[in-house]
């Protein structure tokens, strides 16, 4: 782990923006959660944060969180983690049982795999479904169009759908897609959003965020795999 980063100092520097943010909003949440994405970065600088009394974690991939959250669960019974990466379905039994909320439901296919999973564990994770708010060809997500008929189709499964989240373009003002992902929201009567990341996510609180997946900012520069 490098010496320089420095876990509470980060979390508070983090925690002031967010609540300064949350001031700021025309309408304040009476929250707003902080996700720290801990991809690519080691379990030492999780457990960190967990002595820093920070509990919520972002993943993207189910195979490097099995490197390193199961023991960490052992050890921090409170510690929350979310799935905010894209889902294959070959994957969904080890995620249902590791991951304590699926921010990335993304496709009617994985809808049904999460749903007989859970039911067949146990559990009922809250789920967010994933909106691509850009209609991006290679992002994943529900088109804004057909968000309400996916949302709907989630509930008849028996998903405990709490909330949306969206990623917008990277190019793009993200303001106008937050707006939207709050608006659609709103019709559906979801009151949860889980949007903005390092470099938006004072911008996604002003406009409704609930959870905001914050991962450089709070850990420093993403490690390069070894070769």
């Amino acid at each position: 782990m490098s010496e320089v980063f420095d876990a509470a100092a980060n979390l508070a520097a983090i925690a002031a923006r967010i609540e300064a943010a949350r001031q700021a909003s025309l309408t304040p949440r009476p929250k707003v959660t902080l996700v720290a994405v801990s991809k690519t970065h080691p379990a030492e600088k999780v457990e960190a944060l967990l002595r820093a009394g920070h509990g919520v974690f972002g993943e993207n991939r189910v195979q490097e969180a099995q490197a390193k959250f199961p023991a960490l669960k052992s050890v921090w019974p409170g510690l929350e983690l979310h799935l905010i990466g894209p889902l294959q379905t070959n994957k969904v039994k080890e995620a249902v049982a590791l991951f304590d909320v699926v921010q990335s439901v993304d496709r009617p296919k994985l809808a049904r795999a999460l749903a007989e999973e859970m039911a067949k564990q146990g559990r009922s994770l809250p789920c967010f479904v994933q909106v691509n708010t850009g209609e991006e060809e290679q992002k994943a997500g529900i088109a804004p169009g057909e968000t309400e008929a996916f949302v709907a189709e989630c509930r008849t499964l028996g998903l405990n759908v709490v909330g949306l989240m969206c990623i917008p373009p990277a190019e793009e003002e993200p303001s106008p897609h937050f707006a939207l992902l709050a608006k659609i929201a709103a019709r559906n009567g979801l009151d949860q959003l889980s949007m903005g990341m390092s470099g938006d996510f004072e911008t996604a609180i002003r406009l409704g965020a609930t959870y905001v997946r914050v991962g450089t900012a709070l850990f420093g520069a993403r490690q390069k795999p070894q070769l």
